[in-house]
């Protein structure tokens, strides 16, 4: 497939793309409305205060970030949870799916993570949480405390005494007595050491958790997204559209192109003619009822065609025909010798269909004898079974009484004679016959006349028909000229002959046109001419 054929896709399942795409986003709209808004809110703790110290110790870090992912599983436990449910006055225990943990790499940072629909019960229980932890460890124990105050007690009154010894060795200084200065600064000694040791047991506590950054209340919930969720919908009903419209073309096998006729029977296409409106046959005669219609100029284009199709030998018998029934095949017909016609041609349209015509009905016509008469009856005058039409140069010889053996009737050879007799009588003889399938007739008719037309309905003749169809001509050596594409749609980028008829400014100078001929033509006719 060319890229122009995808995007000729594209165009015609275009409709459904765009309504599969609003279907997909409208969808997941109402759907995040009705869905609960998740709110998640971040507590920070560190393990241990190695930051503390001057001098910090690499086994002492090492032991921080081991404890630090001890406590990051004990997040996740129930007794933690259950503390956090009781203090808080929760009556349910809050889920561990709820609640997650994650150590900041290389670090002794330990961020807890609680989601919640309620965004100030997810800080709280953040916040809680941390607590929980910090009473699960040393940091909080009576005894750990009594000693802490114990160190800092002796810590103050060693801060003390290590002035009062500085002030006394300042006094010592000013009256020169080196031996009391010397006593002095080695009790200052012992006091600042003992200092030293006390201050590294308050500051070098391994097993200890610190808040570094309590939760804040979100504002923002991290669930659902809804911009997101919207274009991923929109996004995958794109792609499913997509997929789908492909899939249909895939699984679609009729005849909708000019490409797929040439690429199935091999055949150009000489019109493509737009759906007629109409419950009734008369209706269908679009040639009569308006001559100023863009699908009668594609008409009097596939007349232009016919005529240039066969320039060496100029076709005067013409047999319209499709694959299968119900294509428009005799509207086609009869449209086409309206169109002849009235470009000054003698025209008589042949109902050989003898098997269910309905030529009659679309000319509005009695159907009592026909050309099933003139084929039985020995030497009738074959213009006494011609009936005049309201289009001037047009005659139309119907079908008459339906015989048991149409096929037979048609390949005598009375019915060859009578396809002589007209040629010698119009200037065009154009026959509708059963569609080339179903029957054997329209095969026999087509070697005895100068051209076949053949009928595909867009959308309905598959292509296998189409094929088999233009087959059974080539097999008798019947002269195909083309292709007719029936009832094409006017939806923009469907293939026909009459874009610029389509407009209102193009049917408005087509009908300039008109009335300026028919000025024309006025004096010639009262003058003679």
């Amino acid at each position: 497939m060319e890229l122009e054929q995808y995007f000729a896709v594209i165009r015609k399942w275009l409709w459904l793309i765009v309504a599969c795409v609003l279907v997909a986003a409208v969808s997941s709209y109402l759907g995040t409305l009705q869905m609960p808004r998740i709110y998640q809110a971040t507590t920070t703790v560190m393990v241990g205060q190695v930051l503390k110290q001057r001098n910090p110790d690499t086994q002492d870090l090492f032991l921080s970030q081991q404890l630090a992912q001890t406590y990051a599983d004990m997040v996740r436990r129930r007794p933690i949870l259950e503390g956090v449910a009781e203090v808080l006055g929760l009556d349910y225990v809050p889920s561990a799916e709820d609640v997650s943990a994650r150590q900041v790499p290389g670090t002794q940072l330990l961020e807890i993570v609680v989601r919640d629909t309620h965004p100030e019960r997810a800080r709280a229980v953040a916040d809680m949480i941390a607590y929980q932890l910090i009473l699960q460890s040393p940091t909080e124990s009576g005894e750990e405390h009594q000693r802490q105050a114990f160190v800092q007690a002796q810590l103050e009154d060693l801060e003390s005494r290590i002035q009062e010894t500085q002030d006394e060795i300042g006094e010592e200084q000013a009256r020169l007595e080196s031996a009391n200065i010397a006593a002095l600064q080695h009790k200052l000694s012992n006091y600042q050491s003992t200092y030293a040791s006390l201050l590294l047991a308050v500051q070098g506590g391994v097993n200890y958790i610190s808040v570094v950054e309590p939760a804040t209340t979100p504002t923002v919930p991290i669930s659902p997204r809804v911009g997101e969720t919207v274009m991923l919908a929109s996004a995958i009903g794109l792609i499913l559209a997509v997929g789908g419209a492909f899939l249909i073309e895939y699984l679609d096998d009729t005849i909708k192109t000019p490409d797929d006729v040439t690429r199935t029977a091999d055949l150009p296409t000489l019109a493509g003619i737009a759906r007629i409106e109409g419950e009734t046959y008369p209706e269908k005669l679009i040639a009569v009822r308006h001559p100023l219609s863009p699908i009668v100029e594609t008409y009097r284009l596939l007349r232009t065609n016919l005529q240039f199709s066969s320039v060496d030998k100029p076709t005067r018998t013409l047999m319209v025909t499709s694959p299968g029934p119900t294509e428009g095949k005799s509207v086609t017909l009869a449209n086409l010798a309206v169109v002849m016609a009235q470009s000054g041609l003698r025209v008589v349209a042949v109902d050989a269909d003898l098997r269910r015509p309905v030529l009659h009905k679309i000319f509005s016509l009695p159907n009592n004898r026909g050309l099933s008469d003139a084929i039985l009856q020995p030497n009738p005058q074959v213009s006494e079974h011609l009936q005049a039409t309201e289009v001037e140069n047009l005659w139309v010889l119907v079908s008459g009484p339906l015989p048991p053996n149409p096929a037979e009737l048609l390949g005598s050879e009375r019915m060859g004679a009578i396809i002589e007799e007209l040629k010698g009588q119009v200037d065009m003889v154009l026959l509708d016959s059963p569609p080339s399938l179903v029957v054997a007739d329209a095969v026999i008719l087509g070697t005895r006349v100068d051209g076949v037309l053949l009928v595909n309905d867009v959308g309905r003749t598959r292509r296998s028909e189409a094929r088999q169809g233009a087959e059974e001509f080539r097999r008798v050596r019947a002269n195909l000229l083309g292709v007719v594409l029936n009832r094409l749609s006017r939806r923009r980028g469907d293939y026909h002959y009459y874009h610029y008829y389509q407009s209102e400014d193009g049917q408005r100078k087509k009908r300039r046109q008109h009335s300026w001929l028919r000025r024309r033509r006025r004096p010639r006719e009262e003058s003679g001419e």
